[in-house]
């Protein structure tokens, strides 16, 4: 872990709100999360934002750091979470952006929900469809990103599998409605949809949080 903020490398709390700030009334009443809970994710946005630009915007390199605790790891699962989760779609996540995004891995969240962005996850192309490489690469991506290996013929397995029973119309690619179908007989495909540190975060960082934390000499503990 890093060490606390000194009072010459920690920006003032008017800083930390220049960039994209919401208040946490306005962003409960759009998402799963109280009050409180959006408070806590903004001492988590805020470890985050900070831990290598220091401009209170997470950028890629930050959120790959979250997750792998490192800057350079590529990971599909990533960069597409990520893209989604830059609404705006200018190349950084606000703080906004943040707390609705995530609002959709609350366990409280909407089944719906959590399913149409498992849709757009899968979608790489953004062709309205998952196709069958399209959920290889993903399915492989996942499994890397959870530091698991498959063989080739196991994660086929798996694509045939998940094809057999939700392209209903055989044309070969899933559509929205086929997805929304599939997961409802299959709620364990979106196991990965769900984090449930999120109905604690008032006590408790998800692990990665500490991950990130800035010493005072600037650099970033991993």
């Amino acid at each position: 872990m890093g060490c606390a903020w000194s009072s010459s490398s920690s920006p003032s709390r008017r800083q930390r709100r220049a960039q994209g700030y919401e208040e946490p009334a306005v962003l409960a009443a759009e998402t799963s999360f109280t009050v409180s809970e959006v408070e806590a994710l903004y001492e988590l946005y805020n470890k985050l934002s900070y831990s290598i630009f220091k401009d209170g915007l997470i950028h890629k390199e930050e959120f790959r750091l979250a997750l792998f605790r490192t800057s350079e790891r590529a990971n599909l699962f990533a960069d597409r979470v990520f893209h989604l989760f830059d609404l705006k779609r200018n190349g950084v996540i606000e703080f906004g952006e943040f707390v609705r995004s995530l609002s959709i891995f609350h366990p409280k969240a909407l089944v719906s929900d959590k399913a149409a962005f498992a849709f757009k996850l899968y979608d790489l192309r953004g062709t309205g469809y998952i196709e069958k490489e399209e959920l290889r690469e993903m399915v492989v991506a996942l499994l890397d990103e959870s530091d698991l290996c498959l063989s080739d013929s196991a994660v086929d397995e798996i694509v045939d599998n998940t094809f057999s029973q939700a392209d209903t119309n055989g044309d070969g690619r899933l559509d929205p409605r086929e997805w929304e179908e599939f997961v409802k007989k299959n709620p364990t495909s979106l196991r990965n949809m769900s984090l449930p540190y999120l109905q604690d975060i008032t006590t408790t960082f998800p692990s990665f949080a500490t991950h990130s934390e800035v010493n005072d000499c600037g650099g970033v503990d991993k």
